[in-house]
């Protein structure tokens, strides 16, 4: 037993240091942001999440929402994506 859990405390760091699921969060925000990626990409990109027609209508409508964004303004929103990425809050993880 406790064997397993050195294996688990040894695994985890590294497990978490991969990106898993904080990754993909990171990749959906830049995809939702990006004026390159067009709704049915994000959708595509988005489908397992996607479990109804209403659900699809208002993840069109808001990437929608930033591709009517211009190029600066979708640059504040990276960079305020940056800084609460590396703020204190989000360091444990």
């Amino acid at each position: 037993m406790k064997l397993l859990a050195v294996l688990l405390l040894a695994a985890l760091p590294l497990y978490c240091s991969a990106g898993s699921g904080c990754q993909f969060l990171e990749e959906v925000v830049k995809k939702t942001i990006s004026p390159e990626i067009s709704k049915e990409e994000f959708l595509s990109f988005i489908e397992e999440f996607v479990h109804n027609d209403s659900t699809q209508t208002a993840v069109e409508e808001f990437k929608q929402c930033f591709l009517n964004q211009s190029n600066e303004t979708l640059a504040n929103v990276q960079g305020m994506m940056n800084i609460m990425y590396n703020s204190i809050y989000c360091a444990p993880f």
